[in-house]
């Protein structure tokens, strides 16, 4: 834009220039004229004092149409008029002395200035006429000055016409260029703006997606934490009441929901502010899991095993979330719907996956696909909250069931190791 900018304003202080020499050229050329023709008199000049009033009417012609109303140059017909008398009081100095050559050869200057098309190159051949009259000493005389004469009005017309012409292409082809930065420098702001308003755009969708995302990952952490929790504190408590004759039982239950809800509170809080769980904190994956089916085996009475098979090494931070994420609810699940009396968790690191099976002898169900998911009496929002954790880290769920058969579910994620244990 600024290179653009800069070229506009050469053309423009050019041109100004360019106004400016031909408004004051032709009172140069009159200067001169006059000067020489007082001090250094052609032979046979008629008295001074008649060519300084024509001299001085030249004067006022140039400044009434050229000086005094600049907006008439663009006014054709004034033009027109103006020319003709420039080259009348042009032809009467330069008969009266050659010196006024000097005045006549603003002509050619003129002629660019204020004609048009084909009437130029007429203005050029007129000037011409004149500046070769003055430059042989007068009109031709002889056989010889009308040759001397007429080659000097060709060369006087071609190089005129020749610089003229050169000097209006440059111009044009410099006006072209402008234009052309112009229209170019336009396209880029207009592919700007679209740009900025594809950002504002893309800005917008980004905003969208990331609230999109961040209620995703608070529905599936409320789901882990706090609907879990309080389905298990809601379970303890119904068992609290049909034992409330057994106090030992009763004080069991209860204390089981108060640590329930203990638990999920802590969850929830880490949840809230993207902290892993605590359970991963202070122990490596495989010690969580056992941990928490050692825990959930307690407070459900079923029986639960945990194993490990492979080298177990850290893996990333999202890998062991999600797998602990998933233990937890495949045993919610158990507790909710299998009424299994034993359940088996399997950890297994293998070369590119690691893989975590959880297995019960419960009742089963019929796994119907649908969109993915397998349809569970309530609902399946658990499941379809796995299925979309696993998702997040490149991982998979498979659900194996039949009624009276027990339930098997799998899942698997890569092996993305280096994580903190």
């Amino acid at each position: 834009m600024s290179s653009i900018s800069e070229q506009v304003d050469r053309l423009s202080a050019w041109e100004a220039r360019e106004v400016t020499l031909h408004r004051v050229l032709p009172y140069f050329g009159l200067a001169v004229g006059t000067l020489l023709a007082t001090f250094a008199p052609a032979p046979g000049a008629p008295p001074i004092a008649p060519t300084l009033a024509v001299t001085a009417a030249a004067g006022f012609w140039v400044a009434w149409f050229i000086n005094l109303h600049p907006g008439w140059i663009r006014r054709r017909p004034l033009m027109a008029v103006y020319y003709v008398g420039l080259l009348a009081f042009a032809a009467v100095l330069v008969l009266a002395s050659p010196w006024y050559a000097f005045f006549a050869w603003v002509g050619f200057l003129h002629a660019f200035l204020v004609l048009h098309g084909g009437w130029r190159l007429v203005g050029v051949a007129a000037t011409a006429l004149l500046v070769a009259t003055a430059q042989g000493g007068g009109p031709p005389s002889s056989p010889a000055h009308w040759l001397l004469w007429s080659v000097l009005v060709l060369f006087n017309t071609g190089l005129a016409s020749g610089v003229g012409w050169f000097s209006e292409r440059q111009t044009a082809n410099r006006k072209q260029l402008i234009a052309a930065l112009a229209e170019a420098n336009r396209r880029l702001a207009e592919t700007a703006r679209e740009n900025k308003g594809l950002h504002a755009q893309l800005l917008t969708q980004a905003r969208e997606a990331g609230t999109l995302d961040e209620r995703q990952r608070m529905a599936r952490e409320i789901h882990d934490t706090l609907a879990q929790g309080l389905t298990g504190i809601i379970t303890q408590l119904e068992a609290a009441e049909q034992s409330r004759d057994r106090s030992a039982d009763w004080r069991r239950h209860v204390d089981n929901a108060l640590a329930l809800a203990r638990g999920s509170l802590t969850e929830a809080r880490r949840s809230v502010r993207a902290l892993r769980p605590e359970p991963l904190e202070t122990a490596r994956l495989p010690d969580a899991l056992a941990e928490l089916t050692e825990r959930w085996s307690t407070i459900n009475g079923v029986r639960g095993e945990m194993s490990t098979t492979g080298d177990p090494r850290p893996l990333h931070p999202e890998i062991e979330v999600t797998l602990l994420r998933a233990a937890q609810e495949a045993l919610a699940n158990v507790a909710r719907h299998a009424g299994a009396a034993r359940v088996g968790l399997t950890l297994s690191y293998m070369a590119d996956v690691v893989t975590l099976d959880v297995r019960d002898d419960g009742v089963g169900f019929d796994v119907v696909e649908q969109s993915g998911t397998p349809r569970r009496p309530d609902g399946g929002y658990g499941l379809t909250a796995m299925r979309q954790r696993m998702a997040r880290v490149g991982g998979k769920v498979a659900v194996e069931s039949e009624p009276g058969g027990g339930t098997a579910l799998s899942a698997t994620v890569p092996a993305l190791y280096g994580g903190a244990g």
